[in-house]
C-alpha cells in the first residue's frame, strides 16, 4: 500500500520545503503520523502504533477521523451558475433538491475525465463543489476559462479550510454528541449547515458522504485565521481523547485501501482525462434528462451519448478483479488464459476485510464480465485473477 501510495505522491512537483500543511498539521504530527507528500501537501500515510490494516479495521467497525483539507472547495453563485455546472459536468441540477448533493466529473471538450467532483445545490442560484487536490491547479484553471467563454452572471471562488471525514458505523453516534441537530434527519447524500456546541464558534457545513463505503460525515470548518484553526483542531484533539475506544486519526494508507474495497475510484488511476465516464463505468452519473443532446449538451456530449448507444465504440471498460498472492499494481498487465494482453490495472491492494487482493483496471469489453477468469502479470510472472462486481465490500450508507 505504501508503495502504491508513493506513486500517487509522485504526481506532486512539490519538494518538501514547498509542500503545504493543513490546519490540522500539528495534530497529526502529536498523534505521531508519519508524514508524506500527497498532492502537494504533507499528510499523514499512517500514525503511530497502527499498523494499516488495524487501520483498516478500525474504520469498518468503530470510527475514524480522516483529514482531507487538502480538497480544494468552491462556491458558485449567480443566475448563470446553474447553466455553467451543466455545461461542464453532465448534471442535472434541475433534478437535486436544495441542501443535496451529488457526485460527478469535470468534462473536456472531448469528455474526458478533469476530475471528479462532489456538488452540493444550497439553492437555485448557490452551489457548493469540492474537488481533488492534486487537481487544482488544473481545474481552477479550467473553470476559469470555461466562465470566460460562457460568459453570464457567474460568480466563482475557491477557499481553504479544515474539511475532516468522520467514518465508520460509530460515526453518527459520536458525532450527535456535539451537536443538537437530529442527525437521523440527515440522510446519505444530504447537508446542512449547524453549530457544534462551544467548541467551534462558527456553523460548520455538514454533509453525510465519505470515501470509504462505511456511514460518515464530512465537515467544512472555517479557519481563515489562526482563532479559527485552533477550534478546528481542539475539536479534532476532544474526539480523539474522550473517546479513545471508539476514535482514532486515520492515515491515507487505510483510506485508499477502503476505497478500493468500496470500489470507489481515485483520480489519475481509475479516472484521467482520456477516458469518458461511461469507459470508466460511471454512465450512472448521466441522468436521462441529459442524455438528449440537442436539449441539453455539456462537454463532450456527442462522444458520451455515441458511446452510451453504441457500446462498440469504445474498447475497454473499468472492472474490479480479485486475486491472491502478491498485490496488483497499477500499470501491470492483465492477460487472457492463452496470455495475450487484455488490460492493465490502475490500482490495488491486499483487501484487509476479504483477504486476498481487490483491484481495478480496464479490460477489453467482451472480456468484461464477472467471473472472466484472467492473470495479472506481477514482477514479469503470471498470476490468477477473476473479474468482480464493485463494490468489494457492501457499502453501508446510511438513507433513513
Amino acid at each position: 500500500m505504501l508503495r502504491n501510495l508513493s506513486v500517487v505522491a509522485k504526481r506532486s512537483n512539490s519538494t518538501a520545503a514547498t509542500l503545504l500543511k493543513t490546519p490540522l498539521y500539528d495534530c497529526h504530527l502529536q498523534y505521531g503520523g508519519k508524514m508524506v507528500p500527497y498532492a502537494g501537501f504533507e499528510m499523514p500515510v499512517l500514525y503511530k502504533g497502527q499498523s494499516h490494516i488495524e487501520s483498516h479495521n478500525w474504520v469498518r467497525n468503530k470510527c475514524g477521523l480522516f483529514d482531507v483539507s487538502h480538497m480544494l472547495q468552491h462556491k458558485f453563485t449567480g443566475s448563470e451558475a446553474a447553466a455553467l455546472l451543466q455545461k461542464i459536468t453532465p448534471i442535472d441540477l434541475s433534478k437535486l433538491p436544495i441542501n443535496s448533493s451529488s457526485l460527478t466529473v469535470l468534462l473536456n471538450k472531448n469528455g474526458g475525465i478533469i476530475d471528479d467532483c462532489i456538488i452540493t445545490k444550497h439553492g437555485e442560484q448557490d452551489y457548493y463543489m469540492v474537488t481533488n487536490a492534486g487537481c487544482r491547479e488544473k481545474d481552477t484553471a479550467f473553470i476559469k476559462q470555461e466562465i470566460s467563454d460562457f460568459g453570464g452572471n457567474i460568480n466563482h471562488n475557491t477557499f481553504e479550510g479544515t474539511l475532516l471525514a468522520i467514518q465508520g458505523p460509530k460515526a453518527k453516534e459520536i458525532l450527535q454528541k456535539f451537536t443538537n441537530e437530529n442527525l437521523n434527519e440527515v440522510v446519505f447524500g444530504q447537508s446542512k449547515y449547524l453549530d457544534l456546541s462551544s467548541i467551534i464558534n462558527s456553523q460548520i457545513h455538514l454533509a453525510r458522504s465519505g470515501y470509504t463505503g462505511e456511514d460518515g460525515f464530512e465537515l467544512s470548518i472555517p479557519s481563515d485565521n489562526s482563532v479559527q484553526a485552533k477550534e478546528a483542531q481542539d475539536f479534532f484533539n476532544i474526539l480523539i481523547n474522550e473517546y479513545p475506544e471508539v476514535v482514532k486519526p486515520i492515515g491515507l494508507a487505510a483510506r485508499d485501501s477502503l476505497r478500493l474495497e468500496a470500489g470507489m475510484c481515485l483520480y489519475g488511476h481509475e479516472l484521467t482525462e482520456e477516458l469518458t465516464p461511461v469507459e470508466a463505468s460511471l454512465a450512472w452519473l448521466i441522468p436521462k434528462s441529459r442524455r438528449v443532446e440537442e436539449s441539453n449538451p455539456f462537454n463532450g456530449s456527442s462522444k458520451i451519448l455515441q458511446q452510451l448507444a453504441d457500446r462498440t465504440t469504445f474498447t475497454h471498460q473499468r472492472v474490479g478483479f480479485l486475486s491472491k498472492g502478491p498485490s496488483p499494481r497499477d500499470n501491470n498487465k492483465i492477460l487472457d488464459k492463452e496470455g495475450n494482453e487484455i488490460g492493465y490495472i490502475t490500482s490495488g491492494s491486499p483487501s484487509p476485510t476479504l483477504g486476498g487482493n481487490v483491484a481495478q483496471g480496464y479490460i477489453k469489453r467482451g472480456l468484461h464480465k464477472s467471473g472472466t477468469e484472467i492473470d495479472i502479470e506481477i514482477r514479469g510472472k503470471k498470476r490468477p485473477g477473476v473479474v468482480a462486481k464493485m463494490p468489494f465490500v457492501p457499502n453501508n450508507f446510511y438513507r433513513g
